[in-house]
């Protein structure tokens, strides 16, 4: 029981930085690297507040911060992109590189502990609510709730936000940039936009991952891409054709599978350090189907 709320409680917490890489991967059409910084930049931000002394009652403003800084770091990765006109793979390499530097200014070190700080999930005022609210069979279960509440807050917003104007603009912009042009409208700033938002995502997404596991490192934004990339394309391929499934729900679903997956390989005697590989492997193989797929399609049209 303990595996399954660890994958869950891992997988929901993943699948906040899996609609960030939704945002950039699917809508924007824009391979953006800047999440490999962006993720350990939330973290930081977190370390940092927390060890500060934020009080308990307001331990959630770390992770408001680090969605806004994330924001921000999204905000120069489109700039760089649309103003200095450097291409999208480009700027986010450039961005992800400087986030090192700027991570470690932030945290003081390469790794910060949190074990002794309060956190959204260990607490006395979160604490007293959730005994206050909820029976004390489900105090087992109160940190896979706050992180449920959260992710659940982070797509309900995002789905309501793809439903206005903005959120129209920003589609079209990945779908057909000259429509969205031909509506006098500027697309490198819903570029921007869109960057702003995903990165932020993925910021807050690494503030969590900090709280939850009780430290800060350097290294542990590496890889979020591919762990992004892989959640998508889970969903893409494998839970995509649910009737009535929201895209957004299927994001987090596949971060959930995908966490699943690599549990059930390391329970199996893998070496951790193998997993990079076989998360790499599997991309290749959903995405090697998802073309094969797309070439099947036009060959019927």
């Amino acid at each position: 029981m303990e595996i399954i709320l660890s994958v869950l409680c891992q997988g929901m917490i993943y699948s906040i930085m899996a609609l960030g890489v939704y945002i950039t991967y699917k809508i924007l059409d824009f391979p953006d690297m800047t999440a490999d910084g962006t993720f350990p930049l939330g973290a930081a931000v977190s370390a940092l507040m927390l060890t500060s002394g934020v009080g308990s009652g307001w331990t959630f403003l770390t992770l408001l911060a680090s969605f806004a800084v994330g924001a921000i770091a999204g905000l120069l990765t489109g700039l760089i992109h649309v103003k200095c006109k450097v291409r999208d793979l480009l700027a986010g390499i450039i961005m992800m590189t400087a986030l090192y530097t700027v991570n470690l200014r932030i945290a003081g070190k390469a790794n910060v502990p949190l074990y002794s700080t309060e956190t959204i999930f260990r607490n006395e005022t979160i604490d007293g609510i959730f005994q206050w609210l909820l029976p004390s069979s489900l105090n087992d279960y109160r940190v896979l709730i706050i992180i449920v509440i959260i992710a659940a807050l982070c797509k309900f917003i995002l789905d309501w936000y793809m439903k206005t104007k903005s959120g129209y603009l920003l589609r079209a912009t990945g779908d057909n940039a000259t429509l969205v042009t031909s509506l006098a409208k500027d697309k490198g700033l819903v570029k921007i936009l869109g960057l702003s938002i995903a990165n932020g995502l993925v910021a807050l997404s690494g503030g969590m991952m900090a709280q939850y596991n009780g430290y800060f490192d350097i290294t542990m934004g590496t890889g979020t891409v591919i762990i992004g990339l892989a959640s998508v394309i889970i969903a893409s391929n494998l839970i995509k054709n649910i009737s009535g499934l929201k895209n957004t729900t299927a994001v987090i679903i596949g971060a959930i599978i995908y966490r699943g997956a690599w549990a059930i390989i390391l329970k199996f005697g893998l070496d951790a350090r193998d997993m990079r590989f076989f998360t790499a492997a599997l991309l290749l193989i959903f995405l090697v189907i998802s073309m094969e797929r797309k070439k099947k399609v036009k060959t019927h049209a």
